[in-house]
Formats: C-alpha cells, sequence, structure tokens
C-alpha cells in the first residue's frame, strides 16, 4: 500500500496555512444563512465558491440543484476498484444577530492562531480542514477515491438533503462516511462521536374566543387559553427533574452501556465548566455521569415559548382569545419521531381536546458504531493527528442529514469533529483555530491511508464511484 512521509505532511501543513487562512477567511464572509430568504443570494454565491476551491485543489466539482439550497460536490477519483469514503460538512451558518460579537460577524478576524467569524467552526474551518488532508493524499497517491459533500440546508434541518442522495448519476454511494461537523467535550482530550439525538418540534395552540376581552367583566366564567396550555405542559413534563409524563415516551428508550459510560467520564467533561460555558446560573444535577446521560442519552421535553395575550410592557388585564405554547422533544436511538408524535398528540386530546397539536418538523435519532475496523482506524488516526487517544462519546444535538444518509446508502457513517466547546458553537464570537486544523488534517490523511487497505467492497454491489 502506498504510504507517505510523515514529515513531508507536516511539511505541507505549514506551507498551507497562508492558503487555509485566505481561504476561510473568503468562506467567512459569505453570510451563507439558510435560515433567512434574504440571504438566498449568498448561499448561491457560498456555492459557487465552494465548487471553485474543489476545483482549484484537483477535485471534480458539481453543484447539485435541488427544491430548496444545493448541495456541493467534489471527487478526487483513485481508481475503479479502490475503496471510497464521502466526507460530509455543510456550509451553511446560523444568523448573527448577538449584540455580544466584539467585531462584525461576517468579517473575517484572526487573532493569533484563532480564526474569528460565524461558521468559523461550524462549519467551514472543519470542511476546508478536509479539503486540505484530501488534496495530500491524492498527491501521496493514496489508493482511495475520497469525496466531499457540503450541503448548504443544514441548519434548518437539511429539507432537501435526500434529492441529493436520490441522485445517483451525479452523486454515487461511497463505501463509508465521515462527518466533520461535531463537538469535543474538552480541548485536550479528542472526541468522537457515535450517537445523535432526534428532534421533534410542536406547537400546541389554543383558541377559546374571538378577541381579548375585560377580565373583570368575563373572568372566572370565560375560559383562558394560556392557563390551560400551562397545565398541558406541566401535563407533559415535571419542570423540576425533567421527567417527561407523557405515557409511553420512554417505552423504547436503551440505556448506555458500561464502556459507554466509562467513555463519557472519561471524555474530560468538567460540570463546572460545562456551566460557565452556557452562563448557567444552576443545573439539575451536578453529578457528572448523570448530567452526561441526561444530555447525551436521555430524551427531553422543553418549552420554548408561550405567545398570546399582552406581550408588552406592564400587565394589561385581559383574558386573552387564543394562545400558542412551542415545544419540542430531543429523541435518543430506537425512538421513532412519528411514533412519539403519536403519543403528543393522544396525550393532549386526553387532557384537552380543544388543543391543536402541529407538528413543526422532525429529525431522526441515530446510533453510530464505535468498534470494528472503520472505529479502530479512526481511533488510531485521531491519535496520530492529536497526540492523545480519543473516546467514544454522543452529541446531545441533531444533524438531519445523517439519518438520510444511512437510509439513502446503508454504509458505515463515522464522525470526526474538530470543533471545541470554547469555539462558540451557534453563539456570539464564534471562532476556529490552527492547532485544531492542523491536528485535523494529520488525522484525516492517516484515515484515508489505513482504509485505503481495507478490502474492496464486493464487485457484486454496485460501485461507490464509477
Amino acid at each position: 500500500m502506498t504510504t507517505f512521509d510523515p514529515s513531508l505532511l507536516q511539511t505541507y501543513i505549514q506551507d498551507h496555512r497562508p492558503t487555509f487562512e485566505d481561504m476561510l477567511g473568503q468562506m467567512v464572509e459569505v453570510p451563507s444563512v439558510s435560515s433567512d430568504p434574504m440571504h438566498r443570494p449568498d448561499i448561491l454565491n457560498m456555492a459557487n465558491l465552494a465548487a471553485q476551491y474543489l476545483e482549484s485543489f484537483g477535485a471534480r466539482a458539481a453543484i447539485v440543484e435541488t427544491s430548496g439550497y444545493p448541495t456541493v460536490i467534489g471527487e478526487w477519483f483513485a481508481g475503479r476498484h479502490c475503496p471510497s469514503v464521502t466526507i460530509y460538512n455543510h456550509l451553511d451558518v446560523q444568523p448573527a444577530h448577538e449584540p455580544e460579537w466584539r467585531q462584525a460577524p461576517f468579517t473575517f478576524h484572526k487573532e493569533g492562531d484563532q480564526y474569528c467569524g460565524r461558521g468559523a467552526t461550524d462549519d467551514k474551518g472543519p470542511a476546508l480542514t478536509a479539503l486540505l488532508a484530501a488534496r495530500f493524499a491524492r498527491e501521496s497517491g493514496i489508493p482511495l477515491n475520497i469525496r466531499v459533500l457540503w450541503e448548504l440546508e443544514e441548519e434548518i434541518g437539511s429539507p432537501h438533503f435526500s434529492e441529493v442522495l436520490h441522485n445517483r448519476k451525479v452523486v454515487k454511494p461511497s463505501d463509508s462516511i465521515l462527518i466533520s461537523d461535531t463537538i469535543w467535550v474538552a480541548r485536550n482530550r479528542p472526541a468522537l462521536s457515535c450517537g445523535l439525538r432526534g428532534l421533534l418540534a410542536a406547537r400546541l395552540v389554543l383558541r377559546t374566543g374571538e378577541t381579548d376581552i375585560h377580565s373583570g367583566l368575563t373572568g372566572g366564567g370565560a375560559r383562558n387559553p394560556l392557563a390551560e396550555l400551562c397545565d398541558a405542559a406541566y401535563s407533559c413534563l415535571d419542570a423540576k427533574t425533567g421527567r417527561v409524563k407523557i405515557p409511553g415516551f420512554y417505552d423504547d428508550v436503551v440505556p448506555p452501556t458500561t464502556r459507554e459510560l466509562k467513555d463519557f467520564v472519561a471524555s474530560g467533561f468538567r460540570v463546572r465548566r460545562f456551566q460557565d460555558a452556557f452562563q448557567l446560573r444552576s443545573l439539575r444535577t451536578s453529578d457528572p455521569k448523570e448530567l452526561l446521560k441526561r444530555i447525551w442519552t436521555l430524551p427531553t421535553f422543553e418549552v420554548h415559548g408561550l405567545v398570546g395575550g399582552h406581550m408588552g410592557p406592564g400587565v394589561k388585564t385581559i383574558v386573552p382569545a387564543w394562545g400558542e405554547l412551542k415545544v419540542s422533544m430531543r429523541l435518543v436511538p430506537n425512538q421513532h419521531p412519528a411514533k412519539i408524535f403519536k403519543l403528543l398528540k393522544k396525550h393532549i386530546r386526553n387532557r384537552n381536546p380543544d388543543i391543536e397539536v402541529l407538528n413543526e418538523g422532525e429529525l431522526e435519532p441515530f446510533q453510530g458504531i464505535s468498534e470494528g475496523p472503520y472505529a479502530d482506524a479512526l481511533q488510531e488516526a485521531v491519535t496520530q493527528g492529536f497526540g492523545r487517544r480519543p473516546v467514544f462519546v454522543r452529541e446531545g444535538g441533531s444533524i438531519g442529514a445523517v439519518a438520510l444518509l444511512q437510509r439513502a446508502w446503508k454504509v458505515p457513517i463515522l464522525f470526526m469533529g474538530l470543533s471545541l466547546p470554547e469555539h462558540g458553537y451557534h453563539a456570539p464570537n464564534e471562532f476556529f483555530d490552527w492547532g485544531q486544523a492542523a491536528g485535523g488534517i494529520r488525522a484525516f490523511v492517516h484515515y484515508f491511508q489505513t482504509i485505503a487497505g481495507f478490502k474492496p467492497p464486493d464487485p457484486k454491489r454496485k460501485r461507490a464511484v464509477s
């Protein structure tokens, strides 16, 4: 098997640091906010810039159109009989309206080894890290077909990504997938996610009148929709413990294994650091193992907003005509959003049949792999990249594209995120740093080299690349 000289890789990394910084700066300054239709031109500019980058790095690039925003693909083809891998990242970003930004969020700013701006760590920096690693692998003759999928709708739940995956003339399945859109627990301990929570969002709507009315003239006789929605929330959740009270909600939950819990604790997680990072005055538990179970392996019910009645300053003594409760549930592997929605709807109907329950979107949870040749190869690659062996953890959040990839391709999916808690995921003053990029390039290249030596897939199976 083709091997590479580690000293050449290190020289390559140092020589290409200016290139990485210049490209990341250009990408950050494209405000590719997928949730805001006003930024559609920026999304399209981001797609064109990404395709240009791929072509300049020797890849065959294409922009795959969908009913929504496009996906950009790039491929380095090594040979028909070589194994193949797809690396997934996204290039759309969260909005940046927070007043705490120290500089304009879409103006790239460099502070030493830190690269600041919206999208720097989520997920443009990791995408460029994979890009530099792929070019080195290609130039070093590693016999592996490498593809990147750069989505532009991840931050809105990947509503049209399945159209890309079903376009088999342009996007063919690979033998495995590597997702680079997750976060470590602590800088000093690499962490590989092997599970994601899913999501079910809903609105509970109740109208009891045609207009807001005087509470002195009608109070006591008129129904209060906001009070009834608060009662509905109470019936779903024990607010003090977080325990969900919907009948059947926990039926399909699989508890973490002893090995998983051991890795969770070894991840570098610290309760005080977690609390400080998210500016939390108090927590439901201060036990680290219990806290990690709650945010990684247990489902939740959250109340996000209650709308209706008087929303301005002071008190207006009316009985509102309507109200709306905004909620969501984070789901864990083996829970299915459709089933949970039925349970929610049935429970609310039994509690208050006048409340309308509306599904506002759902994402499937995902359980990945932490054993076997791909997992072993990834652990060793990250060890080579960062000098310390990683542990397997889970993510409390969701990545909509993952379940779609699993359903469409049915191949091993692994995660190698590069972001750190202090990078400001979805927060003001987001940044990425050169240490994570350099270590990531090393890890990617080592992983490419190892899986290039895996047994080629069965020739009877439809080839991953043409």
